[in-house]
């Protein structure tokens, strides 16, 4: 039998893997691995189907499958399908491969079908801002984020996150095309028009296999009305989709109106990322807190602007996170039970204060909260990493880009957390998917060199950092790959081009580009340059493999110890995160 799909081939009869025409030579296991997947690809396969029938009943090592799975990766992603083989927590593995398969056998010709997603799940898309001026999107966005928060509180139901869901907007995409790439059978979809004193919300709920309208309504109310509406909404979503609620419905957080749009519109500045972004938004929660200043996820988004001015040094660190922990703690004493400030805390405990057994706190208060949260599930998996828990930090970022499908930096996260696994070639394959979702995104052309490098390509590595588009970035991936090609001058001027323009802010990664190289002394240097500092990078080295070279050094221990991260530290601290059923 042959398992044809849109880029490759798989021949069972010839033991033959074909990509693009040519055939690429595979391992017995990764080739059986992909044969049986291939043969299954309607279901999902559970690890253990796998071992047995790639092992028949021989016990072998847990990372045997792990790897295997992982050398398929790679051939898949040379061939083009890099996301291909899904992982899906705690039932196994499908392969999942757009434009589908033909199997061709003597008595003729079949078509596979893919799974159907499941019945509850949806995907909020962007709603159309239908305002007289156009002048509104910020508002009709952010209803329809609102919408979205609300029904993600709802465990029965999976909803696609934010960036994946609005990734869409302002294109002419098929609903039907749209909950196929997001893999759900409900679509919501909308408009707002707000015009004076009165708004008008429009929603329709589509079932994706036919594009059939559910159900559709439109509310003309005041806009004070606005959070009534929300919750009507969601309600007649649940009601639709025969949802049985465990407890009350989620409510939408209520404030007077005009601070609602003050916030939405902040919401919006901040996410552009920008030094004048970060200020405009200010200001107007400034006017939010004047109207209301006991409106919980306002103090939070100050909170997220503050950290987010400190990481980027548009103001000073030590100012950032103690403002940002005023703000945050603020959002709590208004109303203990918001998640999104409980995870905010446990964010700055783990990069300002590196107190891991503080975040793991926060975290865990936060997910009990709002156990769906891809958002505190991606921080939360950032801590596991940080802890040395890799592949308990691999299951939750696969979960969360099975949520967040279209989200380039939830597959940067996975990658960084396959990465810490030393499985890069899962890490390069989920690197490439980001840059493929967003080809201008910062910070991936380093990453992607990193990986290049874990698997001995230097020469790869080194074309891919130099499109790296930060400056600082750039140099030290430069510094640390021309090392590994002998370069030594150019590996110098790199590294002296990086102290002189950036040492105040980046000593960690000074020191790691230095322990790569082996000069241990002058690594312990900048890493006392880091704790005097206080570098958020001084998080990740206890796990970081740029600082191996170190850990054979008799300071390396009493420094872990000293900073608080030794490994007996980090072992002793209990942190546990459940996945949503």
């Amino acid at each position: 039998m042959v398992h044809t799909f849109p880029t490759f081939e798989i021949d069972e009869d010839k033991r033959e893997f074909r990509a693009r025409g040519c055939v690429v030579k595979l391992q017995p296991k990764v080739f059986d691995l992909l044969a049986f997947l291939a043969t299954h690809r309607d279901r999902v396969v559970s690890k253990e189907e796998l071992l047995d029938s790639l092992w028949a009943g021989v016990i072998v090592a847990d990372g045997s499958l792990q790897r295997a799975v992982s050398l398929a990766r790679s051939a898949l992603a040379d061939a083009g399908a890099s996301d291909a083989i899904r992982t899906f927590s705690r039932q196994g593995y499908r392969l999942v491969v757009e434009g589908g398969a033909q199997e061709t056998e003597a008595a003729g010709v079949s078509r596979g079908a893919a799974a159907a997603p499941e019945p509850d799940s949806i995907a909020v898309l962007a709603f159309v801002d239908m305002s007289p001026r156009r002048d509104r999107e910020y508002f009709s966005d952010g209803i329809a984020e609102e919408l979205l928060n609300l029904l993600a509180k709802i465990p029965q139901l999976r909803v696609i996150a934010r960036t994946s869901s609005f990734s869409f907007k302002g294109k002419d995409v098929p609903i039907s095309e749209i909950a196929r790439r997001l893999h759900v059978a409900h679509v919501l979809e909308g408009s707002v028009r707000w015009s004076g004193s009165k708004v008008r919300v429009t929603a329709q709920l589509i079932r994706a296999s036919d594009s059939s309208h559910v159900w559709s309504e439109t509310h003309d109310r005041p806009l004070d009305d606005i959070f009534h509406v929300q919750d009507e909404i969601a309600g007649a979503v649940v009601e639709q989709l025969k949802i049985r609620l465990l407890g009350a419905p989620p409510r939408a957080v209520e404030t007077d109106s005009g601070a609602f749009a003050l916030f939405l519109q902040a919401r919006q500045e901040q996410r552009r990322h920008s030094a004048a972004g970060y200020e405009n938004a200010l200001r107007l929660l400034t006017r939010v807190f004047a109207i209301d200043p006991d409106y919980a996820p306002a103090w939070d988004l100050r909170g997220s602007i503050l950290v987010n001015q400190a990481g980027k040094s548009l103001i000073p660190a030590t100012e950032g996170y103690r403002k940002s922990r005023e703000a945050t703690e603020r959002a709590l004493a208004i109303n203990p039970e918001y998640a999104p400030a409980h995870g905010a805390l446990g964010w700055i405990a783990m990069y300002s204060a590196r107190d891991f057994a503080a975040a793991a706190r926060h975290y865990e208060r936060a997910l009990a909260l709002a156990p769906s949260d891809v958002h505190l599930l991606v921080e939360a998996a950032g801590l596991m990493v940080l802890l040395g828990r890799d592949e308990r930090a691999i299951a939750i970022r696969e979960f969360a880009v099975s949520r967040d499908p279209a989200n380039a930096f939830s597959h940067t996260g996975l990658g960084r957390a396959y990465r810490s696994a030393g499985r890069h070639v899962e890490a390069l394959a989920c690197y490439r998917r980001a840059l493929a979702l967003s080809p201008g995104m910062v910070g991936i052309p380093s990453r992607i060199g990193a990986a290049l490098l874990s698997l001995n390509q230097p020469k790869a590595a080194l074309a891919e950092a130099e499109k790296e588009p930060i400056d600082v970035l750039r140099l030290i991936a430069v510094a640390t790959i021309r090392h590994a090609l002998g370069h030594k001058a150019k590996s110098d001027e790199a590294l002296r081009e990086v102290m002189t323009r950036f040492g105040a802010d980046w000593a960690c990664n000074i020191a790691r580009v230095l322990a790569f190289r082996g000069e241990a002394d002058r690594a312990f240097e900048w890493l006392e340059k880091a704790v005097e500092a206080n570098d958020s990078g001084l998080a990740g080295i206890g796990t970081e493999r740029e600082f191996d070279n170190l850990r054979g050094d008799k300071r390396w221990l009493p420094f872990l110890r000293k900073i608080g991260m030794s490994p007996r530290h980090l072992a002793a601290i209990r942190f546990e995160v459940d996945l949503p059923k």
